[in-house]
């Protein structure tokens, strides 16, 4: 009998377009120092859950924070491009607000739903739930039994969750808030069993209470 994965996902450290929460999306933006100090607290963290398999979005921003998880493990990083964070088009380095000033219409239409008014030039948040999915479906099989450890994007990460619990992708902005940065999302594959979320947005510093356990998804 085949037996479970455990795949967490975790959000990359900070960044410098973090400040003002700009649209990073594709482009390949290197983490801070504070993205760096953050990147050690998730390698401190994977010293004690130790993950046997790390996998990392190819953004340098994904596989920068990996990097010291990958030192403290023991464990080569294996990238996956299908792990990259959703492109947001037109809208890359800049924030909603500066995009509010300068197109409100096109703003107004992506708040009332984000997947069928994505931003402009962008991905279609469901081809990019596709992509990912597919990902982690492939993962699972790979490494049955086993803990994996996947760092990739605040987006992403939401767009994942929103496909397995069936909520509308249009709503990912309003259901699920963005994540911290390093902070762990945790599902489960089991065969022939629907994926189970385990907890979302837990920093390493979370308590294990604060928990949202057990929620079976489709």
């Amino acid at each position: 009998m085949t037996s479970s994965t455990i795949v967490t996902l975790a959000r990359h450290g900070r960044t410098p377009w973090h400040k003002g929460n700009r649209y990073t999306g594709s482009s390949d933006v290197d983490i801070d120092d504070v993205g760096r100090r953050q990147a050690n607290q998730l390698a401190a963290w994977a010293a004690h859950e130790r993950p046997s398999v790390l996998y990392a979005s190819t953004l340098r921003r994904a596989r920068q924070t990996a990097r010291p998880v990958a030192d403290v493990l023991g464990v080569p990083v294996h990238t996956d491009a299908r792990l990259v964070e959703l492109d947001f088009g037109a809208a890359e380095g800049t924030t909603l607000a500066e995009l509010r000033t300068t197109h409100p219409e096109v703003v107004a239409l992506f708040e009332a739903d984000a997947a069928q008014h994505h931003l402009p030039g962008g991905e279609h948040p469901e081809r990019a739930a596709d992509r990912a999915t597919a990902a982690l479906t492939d993962i699972a099989a790979r490494h049955p039994g086993e803990h994996v450890l996947v760092i990739c994007h605040n987006t992403l990460i939401r767009l994942i969750v929103c496909r397995y619990l069936g909520v509308p992708m249009g709503r990912y902005r309003t259901v699920l808030r963005g994540l911290d940065p390093v902070a762990t999302t945790r599902l489960l594959f089991s065969p022939d069993q629907p994926v189970m979320l385990q907890y979302y947005n837990r920093t390493p510093s979370t308590v294990p209470n604060e928990e949202v356990s057990g929620v079976q998804v489709t």
